[in-house]
């Protein structure tokens, strides 16, 4: 079984959330946690992730939120070289709220692992042709939802069909490469 971690955004996601119910129905999940959730910085929140992704006994698939997404693409080779791959769902962007600025810049080169970037038109904390500057730089695959807002329990989305679907062919995707490695 791939272990899967779940990295939420800023103000974590709350109980209903997609996050939140991956946790708890999906085996094999490890949920982030942060000592700080409301005022974060990039060190901590990068040491949080790094420390969890190290722990884990193999390659690990992320599901990343909003600023989960950007601390994702800021981690250290160790721990990058530990990803098999990620679900990196509306990306924030640091630069529009002064309270995440920390996470700025934002690192725009390939990351060392198939990525996938589900982004929306409506999103208020990122603007759609920012998430695709970041799957471009990043040689992610976009994913462009119509009208999605944040992605987010406030936006409706609460148990999210495509969004585990994805998350599934990418965890079937790093079985497949444990299969054929052994």
């Amino acid at each position: 079984m791939v272990p899967i971690i779940i990295i939420p955004g800023w103000r974590d996601s709350p109980p209903g959330h997609w996050q939140s119910l991956w946790t708890h129905e999906l085996p094999g999940t490890v949920r982030v946690t942060q000592d700080d959730w409301v005022s974060p910085t990039r060190q901590a929140w990068v040491a949080s992730i790094t420390q969890t992704i190290l722990a884990q006994a193999q390659p690990v698939v992320i599901a990343a939120h909003s600023l989960g997404c950007i601390a994702t693409a800021h981690l250290p080779p160790e721990a990058a070289a530990r990803i098999a791959s990620a679900l990196l769902v509306a990306p924030a962007d640091p630069e529009r709220r002064s309270v995440l600025n920390d996470f700025a810049p934002v690192p725009y080169q390939p990351l060392p692992f198939k990525s996938i970037i589900v982004a929306s038109n409506t999103d208020p904390y990122c603007p759609v042709r920012t998430a695709g500057a970041y799957a471009r730089a990043w040689g992610s695959e976009f994913v462009r939802l119509q009208n999605a807002g944040h992605i987010n329990l406030e936006a409706g989305f609460g148990p999210w069909p495509l969004g585990l679907a994805l998350l599934q062919s990418l965890i079937g995707e790093a079985q497949h490469t444990d299969l054929a490695v052994a």
